[in-house]
């Protein structure tokens, strides 16, 4: 099984990624928040994923191991295939996928695109367990994702997308883990 790839970046949209790597070029798929990690970089390394079915192959890559994992996790749920394992990773981080499933948080797994209410349950019912040590590591990391998760809703309910806040917060929270959501949301602001 492929592992990782280490080349130069020759090409990078949002979605997917082309890496050369000693002359052989690579079409990875990558979430939004790998594509964010990645997109000016010129040399790179990706931790990748392969699927393989009948009339396909494709390989997903990823700009952290922890991200991977969750991708791995994911589509082992049943009715959860790669391009929706990839779509949740685009509109929430790693951090953010572990703590909403430890923490039961359907609303968060919904709030994505193309994820109903039953998926969402089924998900973390088949999940939970599993990340349960991951979360540990998450929230020893210092990042709140509940924290972030409720600024994001207060910033959403004054006219922000989710978009538009995902980077702030999370830039925010890197430099100041242990800040509180009411000083989060005024710096969010100043920002946005």
């Amino acid at each position: 099984m492929l592992h990782h790839i280490r080349g130069k970046l020759v090409e990078v949209r949002p979605t997917e990624a082309i890496v050369d790597c000693q002359g052989l070029g690579y079409l990875i798929n990558i979430s939004l928040h790998t594509y964010s990690a990645i997109a000016h970089e010129k040399e790179l390394s990706l931790y990748l994923y392969p699927i393989y079915k009948e009339d396909s192959q494709t390989l997903y890559g990823f700009s952290s191991k922890q991200e991977r994992e969750v991708f791995r996790h994911l589509i082992s749920v049943s009715g959860v295939g790669g391009n929706t394992a990839r779509t949740i990773l685009s509109s929430l981080s790693p951090a953010e996928v572990i703590a909403g499933i430890g923490r039961e948080d359907v609303d968060l797994l919904k709030s994505v695109k193309g994820i109903g209410a039953k998926t969402a349950q089924r998900i973390i019912i088949d999940l939970k367990d599993k990340l349960a040590p991951m979360a540990e590591e998450v929230a020893l990391s210092g990042l709140n994702p509940a924290v972030k998760s409720e600024a994001s809703a207060a910033l959403e309910v004054l006219g922000y997308t989710h978009r538009q806040t995902e980077r702030v917060l999370t830039k925010l929270l890197q430099d100041n883990p242990q800040i509180e959501i009411e000083e989060l949301i005024k710096s969010a602001l100043k920002k946005l």
